[in-house]
């Protein structure tokens, strides 16, 4: 099928061909069969590529019918499409407890949802490889004390090395869309455990950014409001923190919490 041929209702197929072929390629390759997910391959314009590497398991999951048809019939080998919604599905019926890479030129609407649930699985997640709206791109990459630096940048570079690697313009797409969009890839830190209280750590950090213009001293006092924070941090403002005086902070608010149970 020409996607050309037919408009979807919210998506933009990729046509360039050597962007396809550049998005594939920044996926290393393994010196061992590495399980490797796609979200929304659409018709398979970087499907193509993954199908073609003898390096990788390769598993996608699309929502959209039409698309599933469309690839079966293009790749009538590929028995690993599944018509799931990538955010409901359990990874442990999929790969049980082996690692996977996640892949994809991501729907835009749900690319944090998508982020959110990667990170429960961070731990068996080696590699995200994705495209996004090129503001959130960047916002995932940014470093500390840039305006874009928020919590998906802290949530994610907590246990990813982002790396942003290249712009791809609207003429990539059919229909074009009105934004441009990003890729980046997030490799595994050797990051196990925070030191902290994980969740507690997730919480902190909306709450200092919910309320970004504030200082610490007034956003995390609307969610902690007893906890006392030392002059190392009442005083800054949430992008000023890196990822480890996240964790430090935590730890302080850890220690309020623990004293009032």
């Amino acid at each position: 099928m020409n996607v050309k041929a037919k408009k979807h209702l919210g998506q933009h197929f990729l046509i360039n061909t050597s962007v396809c072929e550049k998005i594939a390629g920044a996926l290393p390759v393994f010196t061992t069969p590495m399980n490797v997910l796609e979200i929304g391959p659409g018709k398979g314009a970087i499907t193509c590529f993954f199908l073609k590497r003898p390096d990788i398991d390769f598993y996608a999951f699309e929502l959209d019918v039409e698309s599933i048809q469309y690839l079966k019939t293009a790749h009538p080998d590929f028995n690993r499409l599944y018509n799931q919604d990538f955010l409901k599905i359990n990874f442990s019926e999929y790969f049980k407890d082996a690692p996977f890479c996640v892949v994809g030129n991501f729907p835009y609407n749900i690319s944090s949802q998508i982020l959110f649930k990667c990170l429960e699985a961070k731990h068996q997640i080696p590699i995200i490889l994705g495209m996004f709206q090129k503001e959130v791109a960047r916002r995932i990459a940014a470093p500390p004390g840039s305006k874009e630096y928020g919590i998906l940048s802290v949530l994610m570079q907590a246990y990813y090395e982002v790396s942003y690697l290249f712009t791809v313009e609207p003429g990539a797409f059919y229909p074009a869309p009105k934004v441009k969009s990003g890729v980046i890839r997030c490799v595994r830190n050797n990051q196990v455990e925070l030191g902290c209280d994980e969740r507690l750590f997730v919480n902190v950090v909306k709450a200092a950014f919910n309320q970004r213009r504030k200082t610490l001293r007034n956003s995390i006092r609307a969610v902690f409001p007893n906890a006392l924070l030392t002059d190392e941090f009442a005083s800054m403002r949430p992008e000023q923190l890196s990822v480890a005086s996240f964790i430090k902070l935590t730890k302080l608010i850890e220690s309020y919490v623990n004293e009032k149970t």
